[in-house]
């Protein structure tokens, strides 16, 4: 790809790879971009850089627009690999320039690189001049890592956060007017639901902190995925509505089955929970992503699971799960269990008991039946999602 520009004298100069598939355990199925932007005025300033094996791109891109040989600052808003892996590489060719970063983003470039290079650290509300244009910094530690913070460009109103409000989302186009709005915004929800839903008080109180600073960005560029720049405000107010935990009258139904009981348990859950006129998703997990699951969670009241046992545990892809989603932390949910059982049972108990250890309300007993379920079994499951539907419909 090109050099972009994206304001006057502003390009972004990132790679698109198009190929990713796995991103730490987080599925990018639509590939992703590492995006980096270059500030052209009487001092040069690079924004971020970009996974190492793309790191020849980027400094085509970079030459594109300038000799990196002039560069004056290269501003690291976040450490992880993937947006400072290249950062060594660009040092080398960008000699005179200084690298910005916060103290804590300091300590962590000389863990990755060593102490060979020249840091200068800022924390919230330093400036840094660069002619007609000035750099402001707000740290934003565990947004998601310890280091990461956000540079504002001013008078461009330009709001450069890294890791926040980007999607993994490959593209030819740049901007948020020229891709499908559904999918730019289903891969959005996706990402803030795999990454930033633990941190939703942070990042409400973030937001709050941002707008006190009198930070009102007309553009979003973000370092993965497309830039806002035809309505910023709307994945503002996305964070702001997923942060506080809002939620629809929404039940979304995760199981896994061996021989088909906990599958026909787990439809008669559906059953149930559609007389009250609940959305319902049902989900079996060897058939349906992680990634893709806990983004219809994001929005749900209620949760159910459901689960065959296997050696008196839980059957494996449940417990994969349960880990997965109990690190997220979602707010506001009901979560209710379910599953079946040969001669000796015991998945449900450990269902639960692994749900209240992560703090998950726990709508009790469960259910858990032996061998194959009998109608009265399946009218037990029945009540059951009836009753939560009735229960997340007030």
């Amino acid at each position: 790809m090109n050099k972009v520009a994206i304001a006057e004298d502003i390009f972004w100069v990132g790679v698109v790879d198009w190929n990713i598939r796995d991103f730490h355990g987080y599925t990018t199925s639509r590939g992703t971009t590492y995006n980096s932007y270059l500030i052209l005025d009487q001092k040069t300033a690079l924004i971020d850089t970009v996974k190492h094996t793309f790191g020849r791109e980027l400094l085509r891109n970079v030459n594109d627009v300038i000799d990196p040989g002039k560069i004056d600052y290269i501003i690291v808003n976040h450490v992880e690999m993937d947006h400072s892996s290249a950062l060594p590489m660009m040092a080398e060719q960008a000699k005179n320039a200084t690298i910005i970063s916060s103290q804590k983003g300091k300590e962590a470039i000389i863990a990755h690189y060593g102490d060979s290079l020249q840091i200068q650290t800022v924390k919230t509300g330093d400036e840094l001049g660069l002619g007609d244009r000035t750099l402001k910094f707000v740290e934003a530690p565990m947004l998601h890592w310890p280091d990461s913070m956000f540079t504002y460009v001013v008078p461009d109103k330009i709001l450069m956060p890294n890791d926040a409000f980007g999607q993994h989302l490959a593209s030819s186009q740049r901007f948020d007017d020229e891709v499908d709005e559904h999918v730019l915004i289903e891969e959005a929800r996706k990402y803030y639901a795999n990454i930033l839903m633990p941190l939703g008080s942070l990042i409400t109180r973030k937001i709050q902190e941002v707008t006190q600073l009198g930070v009102a960005p007309t553009m979003i560029a973000p370092s993965h995925g497309i830039v806002w720049r035809s309505n910023p405000s709307r994945i503002v107010n996305a964070y702001l509505q997923w942060s506080e935990g809002k939620s629809k009258k929404k039940m979304a139904i995760v199981y896994d089955t061996m021989w088909g009981s906990t599958e026909k348990m787990a439809q008669a859950v559906v059953e149930g929970a559609v007389t009250q006129g609940v959305e319902v998703k049902l989900m079996k997990l060897r058939a349906t992503d992680l990634t893709e699951i806990v983004t219809q969670i994001l929005d749900s009241k209620a949760v159910i699971v459901g689960s065959p046992t296997l050696n008196n545990q839980m059957f494996p892809t449940l417990g994969q799960f349960l880990t997965y989603i109990g690190g997220l932390k979602p707010k506001g949910k009901i979560w209710s269990f379910f599953g079946s059982y040969g001669w000796g049972g015991g998945a449900v108990k450990n269902m639960i008991e692994m749900a209240r250890k992560v703090g998950f309300e726990v709508h009790e007993p469960g259910i858990e039946v032996k061998y194959i379920p009998n109608a009265e079994d399946l009218a037990k499951c029945f009540e059951l999602g009836k009753q939560i539907g009735i229960e997340i419909s007030v």
